[in-house]
């Protein structure tokens, strides 16, 4: 399959608080300015809860698919399988599983 520059992309993202050892879920078409912006403090929902780390992150190529997947991930039952999945690299960096 041949990748066109035409494609749109579209991403759902995971950061780690090392501050307050929490998740945040995000979306964003453009990965890494969002991140930048994450990490200068520009986001006001992550600009106390700095340093964050990227631990996970999905690619889409349709906008609502996305959007529904970030919704879901910030469900109560899709943050809970989120967590079940990324449990290993939860545990490394400090995350308190109650």
């Amino acid at each position: 399959m041949e990748e066109t520059s035409d494609v749109s992309r579209y991403y759902v993202y995971i950061l780690f608080s090392f501050k307050d050892k929490k998740l945040y879920i995000g979306f964003t078409t453009d990965l890494k300015a969002r991140l930048s912006s994450h990490a200068k403090g520009n986001v006001t929902a992550t600009r106390l809860r700095r340093p964050l780390k990227l631990i996970y992150y999905e690619y889409f190529t349709n906008q609502k698919d996305a959007k529904t997947r970030e919704r879901f991930l910030k469900s109560g039952f899709g943050r809970s399988q989120l967590k079940l999945a990324l449990k290993d690299t939860l545990l490394k960096l400090g995350y308190r599983f109650i």
